[in-house]
């Protein structure tokens, strides 16, 4: 297990699996926009400790599916691993100034990487800003190698960052939240429902989990909610209560 490392903002973190950790990985989320160094550094960080738990990164291959501006290129790049990234959003690309190395414009729903080429596939917040999140997890599965391990990690629509900066409107329906949002504040959202920002339940992926699993494509390693602590996962396998408790779901499977 990673040994704690400061983030950009001069926070440590918290040990794995703690109280201590999920609160303060939550109140980093009201920084997400206006100190994005502080939040994306130490979100990512902490990534990294938990992808440890389920593959090596040491001179592992990885592809992140929406890398963004590089917050995560720097981390798995530190821990050793031979990283690249893709996003279709050349704002999120060039938020940190230039284009990070190993970063691509490519979609989710078509990676442009050969099949069984991977150690890692992996990515962060992604899946509800896809319209086919299905499509988006099997097109990561195929990049994947044989016994490779693929981590995919979303907001499910129902949590209470659902409908991320339009939150908790989207309680309300996703369009009246954006339009919301557009009236008080003169613009659309970023995270716009049915543009960029689409509903996507804990259910939706099980039961693409469930029929990957049966086609025989993948073994499940782990199902979690994100930032719980470790006594407290066993919400994601309640039907109706994980969608609104679980805030951030994850799932971790290992391609066959």
């Amino acid at each position: 297990m990673a040994s704690p490392h400061p983030s950009s903002g001069g926070d440590a973190l918290a040990p794995s699996g703690t109280l201590r950790r999920s609160v303060q990985l939550l109140r980093a989320f009201r920084v997400e926009q206006t100190d994005p160094d502080r939040f994306y550094s130490l979100l990512a960080l902490d990534s990294i400790r938990e992808v440890r738990r389920w593959c090596g990164l040491e001179g592992a291959t990885v592809l992140d599916v929406g890398g963004g501006p590089g917050y995560f290129a720097d981390a798995f790049a530190d821990a050793g691993a031979r990283y690249a990234g893709v996003d279709p959003d050349v704002g999120e690309l060039t938020a940190r100034g230039g284009v990070g190395a190993n970063m691509m414009r490519a979609s989710g729903l078509a990676l442009p990487v050969a099949t069984g080429a991977l150690d890692l596939v992996y990515s962060s917040n992604v899946l509800e800003h896809v319209p086919q999140p299905e499509v988006m997890a099997d097109e990561m599965v195929r990049v994947a190698r044989p016994g490779g391990t693929v981590v995919i990690s979303w907001t499910p629509w129902l949590s209470p960052w659902g409908g991320h900066e339009t939150a908790p409107w989207h309680y309300l329906g996703g369009r009246r939240a954006a339009d919301r949002y557009a009236r008080r504040m003169g613009r659309r959202p970023k995270n716009d429902f049915g543009r960029s920002l689409y509903a996507c339940s804990v259910a939706r992926m099980m039961r693409w989990l469930d029929e990957a699993r049966a086609d025989g494509r993948v073994e499940v390693v782990e199902v979690l909610p994100r930032y719980h602590p470790s006594w407290a996962r066993w919400v994601v396998r309640v039907p109706g209560v994980r969608e609104v408790v679980s805030w951030n779901a994850v799932i971790v499977v290992r391609k066959r």
